[in-house]
Parts: C-alpha cells; structure tokens; sequence
C-alpha cells in the first residue's frame, strides 16, 4: 500500500517551494544603515567565498565602522548632501552649456553636453541612494 502517490509528492513540493521563491523576489525592505549593513554583509559573504581577503578585510573594516558611527539620521543627512551637491554640479554644467553655446564653438558644445549628462547621472544615483 502506497502512502503517497506521486501526484501529492509533486503537489507537496510545489507548496513547500512557493514561499521560497517569493523570498527571492520580494523587494528590499531594509532602509538606512541597516540596508548599508546588509549590503556589506553581501559583499563580504561572496569575497570569503572567492578567498579575496585584501575585499574581505576592506569590508570588515566597513562593516566595523557602521556598527559604530552609523546612525539613520546621519545616513541621510549624508545622502541629502550628495544630492544638493550633484543638483549643484548639474546647474554648473548647465551654465557651461549655455556659456558654449553662445559661442558657437560645436566641439566645446558637444563636450559640455556629455558633461551634463554624467552630472545628470550622478545626480540620479544620489537620488537613488537617498531613497535607501
């Protein structure tokens, strides 16, 4: 007599692995310097795991002086500063542009593009790390 079949061993594995999957996908839900903590973490596992000790090193380092100085207030405040200085370095780039264009001069135009660009990017990601 057969106590299972193998139709609900299939069932019963499929149940057992939906809530691991799900905890793969969902979403980050640390924030501030626990979000930063648990990063390091990350990292830290994966340089042990290749044997990279001058990365693992650097990042116990890191993860040392988190758990010492960092506070969300200060995380933020300092996150708030990378933004406002990117915001900053974007309006110079934009005077730039302007001020070349002006001129005329196409290969000065170009290149101050590109550099607003890059400015624009940098102020994306401390957006982006402001949101963490």
């Amino acid at each position: 007599m057969k106590i299972f079949t193998p139709l609900s061993i299939l069932t019963l594995c499929s149940l057992l692995a939906v809530p691991v999957i799900a905890a793969e996908q969902a979403p980050e839900t640390l924030k501030g310097c626990a979000a930063k903590k648990q990063d390091i973490i990350e990292k830290l596992e994966f340089a042990k795991s290749h044997g990279n000790t001058n990365q693992q090193a650097g990042l116990e380092k890191a993860l040392s002086e988190i758990n010492e100085n960092c506070t969300d207030e200060s995380l933020r405040k300092d996150r708030e500063k990378a933004v406002l200085d990117a915001k900053h370095e974007v309006s110079e780039r934009k005077s730039d542009l302007d001020e070349a264009m002006k001129k005329g001069d196409l290969e000065k135009i170009n290149k101050r593009k590109e550099k607003l660009a890059e400015a624009r990017e940098e102020l994306d990601e401390a957006l982006q790390e402001l949101e963490k």
